[in-house]
Formats: structure tokens, sequence, C-alpha cells
């Protein structure tokens, strides 16, 4: 009762990126609430699916295990989430903002009637008085996010309804592991009591899912441009600059926009979230709706010809000058000094 529910994404015995990112921001909410941390995770041959999970502070673990429950499906996933919803109660359910987690996401909300803010960014513990009802609320979800285009960022509550739940995306919180040997209890749900046969009412006849050739998420050092890069050919600097140093090309919207990049280099609100040791922002602005992809780098080197561009104001060391100029100079210098 009035625990925290992180939903496990499970693809090939593995689990998601962002389901282990949400254990850990899980962990830290549950401990600030004194209360505990629970998952649930669906899927088939799900056998020692429980040391990619307990080990992040989990003191439960719900297993369904069935092999018509992979790959995953809208109507039967929903039903055993909803139920065991129900049965426990949860004040706070978390998910991927991924295609799943966007699937399932409102199903379950609008089954419970409890609200869901999507695509969040921050997620932290808060109160809130009511002015209309002369009444405080105590240890709410403050759900963060950006909003109306990115323009502002939104902190939105649910102070009535439960669970509180929210979708966050890969990548904009930290995945840590808390104890290799943390103790947590796992239980076994029978598939049977929470799903009906009509659940499975669609036939999945053949599954293909093609990775991306482009790893901008894993790479520790990313050079990013932006519609200040002034075109494609000049994006080839970026790719020469990430070649010397070992690192993946990012891009703004409205680099993409332009056709200087392909989407899936996208970094942003609308594309993906990284946070590598080093980010080089190449002509980016540095609007709201990009910086909500990069913040969190370790270190922000910004080159750009305006010197009151937002995205200095986040960065480590700005280099002020035209990035034809300043790339092939960096090249240099860099070949000269690691000889």
């Amino acid at each position: 009762m009035n625990n925290i529910f992180v939903y496990c994404e499970i693809e090939d015995g593995q689990v998601a990126d962002v389901s282990q990112e949400l254990l850990t921001k899980g962990r830290g909410l549950a401990n600030e609430l004194n209360c505990k941390l629970e998952a649930i995770a669906i899927g088939h041959k799900l056998n020692g699916v429980e040391k990619q999970i307990i080990p992040y502070g989990v003191d439960t673990l719900y297993l369904a295990d069935d092999e018509r429950l992979f790959p995953y499906q809208t109507l039967p996933h929903t039903s055993i989430v909803v139920k065991l919803f129900d049965e426990e109660k949860p004040q706070i359910a978390l998910m991927g903002a991924s295609s799943i987690g966007r699937d399932l996401g409102p199903r379950v909300s609008s089954a419970l009637h409890s609200g869901l803010t999507a695509d969040c960014t921050s997620l932290i513990i808060g109160d809130h008085f009511d002015k209309k009802q002369d009444k405080k609320y105590e240890n709410l979800l403050y759900q963060i996010r950006p909003a109306f285009g990115g323009n502002i960022i939104a902190t939105i509550i649910n102070p009535d309804c439960r669970p509180q739940m929210a979708t966050v995306r890969e990548g904009v919180m930290k995945k840590e592991i808390l104890d290799e040997n943390y103790k947590g209890e796992v239980v076994t749900l029978d598939v049977a009591k929470y799903v009906d046969d009509t659940d499975f009412v669609v036939e999945i006849i053949e599954r293909h899912m093609e990775k991306s050739k482009v790893n901008i998420k894993g790479a520790s050092i990313v050079v990013s441009g932006g519609y200040g890069v002034g075109s494609k050919e000049n994006f080839k600097l970026l790719y020469d600059l990430a070649e010397v140093l070992g690192g993946e090309v990012g891009a703004s919207r409205a680099a993409v926009d332009a056709g200087f990049a392909e989407h899936e280099r996208q970094i942003g609100q609308t594309g993906v979230t990284v946070r590598p040791k080093l980010y080089i922002a190449c002509g980016i602005s540095g609007q709201i709706q990009h910086r909500a992809g990069m913040e969190e780098s370790a270190q922000i080197i910004a080159i750009n010809t305006d010197s009151e561009a937002p995205i200095n104001s986040i960065a480590d060391y700005v280099i002020n000058g035209d990035v034809a100029e300043i790339i092939p100079k960096m090249i240099k210098s860099y070949k000269k000094n690691s000889k």
C-alpha cells in the first residue's frame, strides 16, 4: 500500500535502460517518502531477470511469466498492470516514455482514473497549498516537463487521484545500482488470474525490429550542430571532429529540419536525451527544447558567434567565433597534441 511502482520493460531477457534509470530514481523517492520500492516485469523466460532489477533497491518484484506475454501486447499487459495496481494501490507509478510506455501508460491511467504526465524530465517530492479549498497537500510528486513547445517548464501535480503516474524519457535520470546483494522479494503472479483469453485476441504473425545504426546515447563524446552551422556541407566538419575525438555527431531540431542531419541524430525534447562526458555544441542557440536533451552532460563546450546565446549560460567553456574556422583549428591542435 502507498508504495512506489516501476514498470520494467524486458526485451530478450534484458531490462531496458530507461527502466533501470527509473528504479534508481524510484529508490531515491521511496527513501524520501519512507516507503517501499516495487517493480513489475511482464514477459516470458524471466528467470534471472531479478538480478537486473533488485540490486537497484527494489523491495518487491512482481513477475508475470507466460509465453503469450512476449512480445509486448497492449491488452494483456494493461490487464495485469491495472489489476495489480488495483490490489497494491501504489501512490506513485513510473514508466519509460518509450513506445511501450506511451501505449501502456495512458491505458492504465484511464482505467484507474488517475491521470498521467508524459515525457517528464524531472521528478521531485514537494508540498502544495490549494487556496480555493484552503487545503495543504504534503509529499506530492512534482512531475516536471517542458510544455507549450518547450517554451516553459511546467510542474504538474495530482493531489487527489492515485497512483500519481508519469512517463520519463530515457537518459534524463541516472542509472546506479544501489547494492549488488540487495535483499528483495520476488512474487510470481498467477497470470490466469490477471488476464482473460479475450486479451489475446490480437495475434502477432511476424515481428521485425530494426536497431538504430547511430549510438548517440552511448557515446562519451558528442559533437552536436545546430542551424548556425550553416549547411549540410559544413556539418561534415562535425563528423571530422567527432572522428578525431572518438565521439558521435548529434544535431538540434532546427538542423534536422533544415536537412543538415538525420532525425535519428536529433537531441532534445523531441529527440534523444544524452549525458556524455563531453558535449560540444556547435552553432546551437540553446533553446529549452534542446537543453532538455543535453544539459546533464558532464562538461559542455559551446561554439557560437552569438555571445548572448542561451547555450552559453550552461556551458563550461564558451568559444565565440565561426564554427567553420574554429573546428579545423581544434582538429589540428588535437592531432598535434595527441602525437
